[in-house]
């Protein structure tokens, strides 16, 4: 994975006939930069997405939980709310390797204080070495303390640990366990600064898969985790015994007594197996340690669960023994109840079939309770005995395209328990209350002690509400009922029929990874997707009722991805570009192809938002445009766009041939380029250093073109950039405080709601921006307007061709106000008040009209040779 790192210009002039100036041409100076507006940010709702591998309790302040996750930051549970708060989308561009969090803690003393270890990868696919950000204020804000090593928040084995903690007898004392062979590292002023405990004596040396060409299989997981036994020390000095874990089958743990100034190997510490998580439970003063025979979290055939005495040094294996389908595994999780100490749980790191396995016992090990076993009647029949009941109504695409059903014996269930199950946490203050991640939510019961009763059973449900943790690859707003269709890695994607509601995903087909997804924007319920099926296949669906129902295309045989989609302006024909084979188009819907000609293969393809008969294609820095919706590309352009690094381009709505392209790399050409002719003549946009994404949504308020959003950098400003003016003049509209990481992959806005912004996420899914001041005041008799105020009149927007008090908009047939209307598609709607100039396109009843001249007044086919032109 590779990360980095129009509109009218009003102006007046004397006559009241006189047209208002079109958007300035590209050589004209570049208008100044708008400030930027007021944007709140929230999610489109999917609810998890992602491996959760930590889940963090305080064990000082009651309700205080937080959640880590691989690729998407960490979290604080809203118990007013019951949703999580995301705590890192600060994290910018040039340091997006800190949303991959490795380890959390929480301070034991000073519950407001929180730190986290962040990184995404140790080998060479993150150029930047990791970090420790600490927090006094519950995460809201955070301090940073470089780190000379790297972290990998999105490496084999970051469900182990916590590997970041906080001495709870001396809370300016934090241990961290490195990667890599970087060994044990400490801070004594908060995390301000931390050095290495020279004398820790074992940087761990397990590797996945010694010997792999892969480089993200053969890094030294380190030092683990570190436990306290604060039983002999005093509040206020470093705690003496410490126990602290290493990735080393031979030598797993080691104990200091002084404080880590010295440490050796604990006796008869159980070997051949990895220490994933240990917990110590001061009343019975004992140690417990679950292990596993790998890294996982993906993995893992074989471990045992062990209970350490720490003042007699014995060892007892309490491994439960129960093992329903015959199969050994890993364990991961482990947690006891701080209010009935006797009681423990463990889960298992990892069983793909038919589920995991979570045991509890009540007895510190001596016997186990599992979640789910089998029960055999006298003819030898099979029954599913279970402690659970499951629903997830509130995140169905949890069923993963799959009917939801009651377990059955021999069988996968749907839903799962879940899989990857690093994360297992019972609430210090609260007996009924576990949660646990998996690689795809967080569950949670509030009833977990009916287990203990006969025949008692617990209830589960999602509990990752606010976590959005998907990697998204595309994204397309229609105009209509339909808010959002995505495109993401591991769930496919979905059509939001509402942001704010958890959709089902993509089924018949599902896909395991989508990459493509496109809207006809003149026929918004046509949609098509492309992807990875659940047998592997690269496939596009199409649909024709906005995704209630799919046709599937035949497999892309030989191609190595599933590529990118287009489907023209009014559906009639879908244009399939899979990586590493031919381009091909259909005409019915998905369910027949023909081989296209003349567009190279593995080339990015999107349509014209008006012309059927348009279809563009981009590769190696050269421009295609096929007039025959599809069936044939000519190259169009080349030599001036940037020919390395991934690029976007999209078709502005409303207009034919006006496309814009942002992309390139650091070495070569990198920025915003916009075509007015169908992509023949391409002009740089000024003050783009850098653009990686371009989109457009519904027109500002008295804007004649739509909204244009970029992820960019602009005069060496990285953020989200807006124009309403067709380019002339831009504004951030993002800020520091919201920035989510690597944000390159696309952006659109809402062609309904003028200001909503859709971002696409590696890691913090979609994300959702809404201007805040998008909605014009209504006309007043006594304001006095300017030249381009816009005013709410009678269900319209009108907007000033130049100053005017007093004058009721639509009250004269010349006068100084102007209604602009747009359909959802982004054509403009003819009203008589407008001014129309030479090129612009209209929509009448079901025809397209083209202005040959200025005109205002003229409807569109009122006179024989007047100043309209039918075009379709």
């Amino acid at each position: 994975m590779r990360f980095r790192r129009s509109a009218l210009a009003m102006a007046v002039t004397a006559g009241c006939l006189v047209p208002l100036a079109i958007a300035a041409p590209a050589a004209q100076a570049e208008a100044p930069d708008a400030a930027a507006s007021d944007y709140s940010w929230s999610n489109a709702a999917i609810s998890g997405g992602g491996y959760v591998p930590g889940i963090i309790y305080s064990r000082t302040e009651p309700g205080l939980v937080y959640a880590r996750t691989d690729i998407g930051g960490a979290y604080r549970l809203d118990r007013e709310t019951d949703t999580w708060v995301p705590l890192l989308d600060h994290v910018g561009w040039d340091d997006w390797n800190r949303l991959g969090v490795l380890s959390l803690a929480t301070d034991p003393a000073e519950p407001n204080r929180v730190y986290v270890a962040t990184g995404m990868y140790t080998n060479d696919w993150d150029p930047n070495n990791g970090a420790i950000l600490r927090s006094d204020d519950y995460g809201d804000t955070w301090e940073t303390t470089p780190l000379p090593f790297k972290v990998g928040g999105n490496m084999p084995g970051r469900g182990i640990g916590e590997r970041l903690q906080v001495d709870p007898s001396d809370n300016d004392v934090l241990y961290y366990g490195a990667e890599q062979g970087q060994g044990l590292w400490r801070s004594t002023d908060a995390g301000a600064s931390f050095e290495k405990v020279d004398a820790f004596p074992n940087p761990g040396d397990f590797v996945p898969e010694p010997g792999s060409d892969n480089s993200y299989l053969t890094s030294n997981l380190g030092v683990l985790w570190t436990a306290f036994d604060t039983a002999s020390t005093a509040d206020g000095e470093p705690t003496a015994t410490l126990f602290t874990a290493v990735a080393d089958t031979d030598d797993i743990l080691y104990r200091s007594d002084d404080a880590g100034a010295t440490w050796q190997p604990v006796d008869g510490a159980p070997t051949g197996f990895l220490p994933h998580h240990g917990v110590i439970d001061e009343a019975s003063r004992s140690l417990y340690i679950t292990t596993s025979n790998t890294s996982g979290p993906y993995d893992g055939s074989d471990g045992e669960v062990w209970r350490y005495g720490l003042d007699d040094g014995s060892w007892t294996n309490i491994t439960p023994t129960q093992r329903p389908v015959g199969g050994d595994f890993g364990f991961g999780g482990l947690t006891i109840d701080r209010n009935d100490p006797d009681t423990i749980m463990v889960a298992t790191q990892i069983q793909w079939w038919p589920d995991i396995l979570i045991f509890r016992s009540t007895d510190r090990g001596a016997t186990w309770s599992p979640i789910w076993d089998y029960e055999y009647g006298d003819d030898g029949s099979a029954t599913m005995a279970r402690r659970y009941e499951q629903s997830i109504d509130g995140v169905p695409w949890l069923s993963f395209g799959k009917d939801v059903g009651e377990p059955v014996a021999w069988a996968e269930p749907t839903p799962k328990l879940g899989w990857m199950t690093s994360a297992l946490e019972i609430d210090p203050f609260d007996s009924d209350e576990l949660m646990y991640g998996t690689g795809a939510t967080i569950y949670r019961t509030e009833d977990l002690t009916a287990w203990d009763e006969p025949d008692g059973v617990i209830h589960i449900t999602p509990e990752a509400y606010g976590i959005e943790e998907t990697a998204i690859q595309e994204l397309v707003a229609p105009a209509g009922e339909v808010d959002l269709v995505s495109a993401m890695l591991d769930l496919g994607g979905f059509v939001h029929s509402d942001i704010a509601t958890v959709p089902q995903s993509f089924r018949d087909p599902y896909f395991g990874g989508g990459t493509s997804v496109d809207v006809a924007a003149r026929a918004s319920n046509v949609v098509v997707r492309a992807g990875t099926d659940g047998s592997g296949a690269h496939v596009v669906a199409a649909s024709s009722d906005s995704g209630s129902t799919w046709t599937t295309s035949p497999a892309a045989d030989g191609a190595s991805g599933p590529g990118t989609v287009t489907v023209n302006a009014d559906g009639s024909a879908i244009v399939w570009a899979p990586a590493g084979a031919a381009v091909r188009v259909s005409a019915d819907g998905g369910a027949t192809w023909t081989e296209s000609n003349g567009l190279a293969a593995g080339a990015r393809v999107e349509s014209d938002r008006v012309s059927p008969e348009r279809v563009y294609g981009f590769a190696g820095g050269v421009f295609y445009r096929s007039e025959d919706a599809g069936l044939s590309f000519q190259a169009v352009s080349e030599g001036t766009l940037p020919a390395e690094g991934p690029a976007r381009f999209q078709a502005m709505p409303g207009a034919i041939g006006d496309v814009w392209l942002a992309g390139g790399e650091d070495d070569g050409a990198y920025g915003l380029w916009r075509s007015r002719d169908g992509g023949t003549t391409w002009t740089a946009v000024p003050g783009f250093d850098e653009a990686d994404t371009i989109g457009f949504g519904k027109a500002a308020p008295g804007a004649t073109a739509p909204a244009i959003y970029t992820a960019a950098s602009r005069d060496g400003q990285r953020g989200v950039y807006r124009s309403i003016d067709g380019g002339a003049s831009w504004q951030r509209i993002n800020d520091d405080a919201h920035e989510w990481g690597w944000i390159g992959a696309d952006i659109t806005g809402d062609p309904d709601e003028f200001g909503r912004v859709y971002i696409a996420t590696n890691g913090r899914g979609i994300v959702v921006g809404d201007d805040d001041d998008a909605t014009p005041a209504a006309w007043s008799t006594r304001t006095t307007y300017d030249e381009g105020d816009a005013v709410a009149f009678d269900g319209s927007v009108w907007v000033a061709s130049w100053w005017t008090r007093g004058e009721e908009p639509g009250s004269k047939r010349n006068g100084a106000w102007q209604e602009i209307a747009a359909t959802g598609d982004g054509i403009a709607i003819w009203t008589a008040s407008r001014v129309f100039d030479t090129g612009d396109i209209v929509g009448v009843d079901d025809g397209l009209w083209r202005a040959k001249w200025w005109t205002r007044g003229e409807e569109p086919g009122s006179k024989r040779n007047g100043a309209w032109e039918q075009i379709e």
